[in-house]
């Protein structure tokens, strides 16, 4: 058992430490990159503040650095503290059915650790954004949004933990490949319901409809022929100054989003640029891709889930009591360095996706300048880091670095980026 202690520490605290050896390199290399080239970042991206820049980069990867290890080392106190085999136990002798006494375990999970995000959410939000001039919430809209975010995680997990569990208890030996089916059913079912019904719950959508706006929205359409009569301007500004786009959905319920942040910050032309950016993902048959990427690795992690929930080394190793929920929790632990450390495969396969986009918006538009300008302003205004670490980058970056993307754009007029385009992409700017 002691070598089952020895590997499973090595690898979570082990891949918590590379990931903060990997952001302190990121941190020195964009200081050293930013004032470098605090020239480019002024006359391109109009970052005329560097330090400004770094410190919020600086400030934030701190930040986040400490919640890592923090949470890491709750957890592991949670666990060899014998707290969570307690729980278990506690939960299956008070729950008379063993699926909702499965579900019940795994919303406690899932409030356990809101509750534990909570003050480094706080810190971000009000010691890190507004210091920055970003934040836009109250103590009281903050309290707000973290009470129904937390309703709603708890909601999702009890419906995706409930179906998994089901799949558990009727599918023995192959249930794996059943709770694959499960994770891609609700994962489409996320595409309709996030932006319909769980985002109003925070945010205004209102029609873009009877302006100049809509006629841009319909002039970019005709151009790259695409149909979609859901197109919104999101009040992104009543949380926060951060501006950016997506699309979402699929068939009849497909949508485009825009912050209304990104339509005060930019002009007409630069703002259907990023428009031809976002149909590209539904053009190209981008978010189909993401699901079925999605649904492999899922498969991938939930096979090998299926072999540790079956061993009984897995629930003796902290003296938890064989049930599948706690299995599960404790394979997640096992697997969630793994799912960390491949994820530069994964992210090829987003970035390839993102400049095919920036290809299809460039043929929209006629040329790259609009599109380029929009990713300086946007780089400009969230104090977006734009010289991320190589390596960083390939754990962390789903879409090719700014100055990478505005070089193709304005020198390339696209034709690099379709040579390197395919694979499933991201549905934002």
């Amino acid at each position: 058992m002691l070598v089952y202690h020895a590997v499973f520490l090595a690898l979570v605290a082990g891949t918590t430490a590379f990931f903060a050896v990997l952001a302190a390199l990121n941190v020195r290399y964009a200081e050293r990159a930013v004032r470098e080239r605090a020239d480019w970042l002024a006359e391109t991206i109009g970052v005329d503040d560097p330090d400004e820049l770094l410190d919020y980069h600086r400030l934030g990867t701190a930040a986040s650095q400490l919640e890592s290890v923090v949470v890491l080392g709750v957890v592991l106190l949670v666990l060899y503290s014998g707290l969570f085999g307690d729980g278990v136990a506690a939960v299956y002798d008070t729950v008379g059915s063993d699926l909702l006494a499965g579900v019940a375990l795994f919303v406690g999970a899932t409030v356990g650790m809101q509750l534990l995000s909570l003050p480094f959410d706080a810190f971000d939000t009000f010691a890190v954004e507004e210091a920055f001039g970003f934040n836009e919430q109250s103590p009281a809209l903050f309290a707000r949004d973290k009470m129904v975010s937390t309703a709603v995680a708890a909601v999702f997990v009890a419906v995706l933990g409930a179906g998994v569990l089901y799949t558990v208890e009727a599918f023995p030996n192959w249930w794996w490949l059943a709770a694959t089916g499960v994770v891609v059913a609700f994962l489409l079912a996320t595409q309709i319901l996030v932006p319909r019904v769980v985002m109003p719950l925070f945010y205004d959508f209102d029609p873009v409809e009877n302006s100049d706006l809509r006629d841009a929205v319909e002039d970019v359409f005709e151009r790259a022929g695409f149909a979609c009569d859901q197109v919104y301007v999101m009040n992104a500004s009543s949380r926060s100054g951060h501006s950016n786009a997506f699309f979402t959905g699929f068939g009849r319920t497909k949508r485009v989003v825009l912050f209304d942040t990104l339509v005060e910050q930019m002009d007409e032309t630069e703002v259907q640029s990023v428009l031809a950016h976002e149909l590209a993902h539904w053009k190209k048959g981008h978010i189909w891709q993401n699901v079925a990427a999605s649904a492999l690795q899922a498969g991938i992690l939930l096979f090998l889930a299926q072999f540790l929930v079956e061993s009984a080394w897995l629930y003796e190793m902290f003296a938890v009591p064989e049930r599948a929920a706690a299995g599960l929790l404790l394979a997640g632990l096992w697997l969630q360095p793994l799912s960390q450390l491949t994820a530069p495969i994964q992210n090829k396969l987003w970035l390839a996706n993102e400049r095919e986009a920036d290809a299809f918006a460039v043929d929209v538009m006629g040329g790259g300048d609009a599109l380029a300008g929009a990713l300086a302003d946007l780089t400009s205004e969230n104090l977006g880091n734009p010289f991320p670490h190589p390596y960083y980058e390939a754990f962390h970056y789903q879409h090719p670095p700014v100055p990478e993307r505005i070089r193709y754009l304005t020198e390339g007029d696209g034709t690099e980026l379709e040579s390197e385009a395919g694979g499933p992409g991201d549905a934002a700017v």
